[in-house]
């Protein structure tokens, strides 16, 4: 299955994230299918290729959780289709 999600670049204490198509098997930073564009988050400047993310969507790659709430900044009208995690209560401590 093709994920479109984040994958880092940039020196260290500076990131750089280049958003790209991948497999979701791979590593976050290893190998990947096409770059649909970066994302700077110390300036919050954003670049995509818009028909290309388009077209990735269309043949049934789903986003990652960050690049649906960035690209719905950029006008895509995308639902996250993660479900946010359920807090485990903690056992209280047992003492015999």
């Amino acid at each position: 299955m093709v994920r479109i999600r984040l994958a880092r670049a940039g020196a260290k204490k500076s990131p750089f994230y280049r958003i790209v198509a991948a497999d979701k098997r791979m590593k976050r930073d290893g190998r990947f299918l096409e770059k649909l564009g970066t994302y700077n988050p110390l300036t919050k400047e954003l670049i995509i290729k818009r028909e290309n993310i388009e077209k990735w969507l269309s043949v049934g790659a789903s986003a990652s959780e960050t690049v649906v709430k960035l690209l719905n900044k950029e006008g895509f009208n995308l639902k996250t289709t993660f479900t946010p995690k359920e807090k485990v209560p903690k056992e209280t401590a047992k003492t015999a």
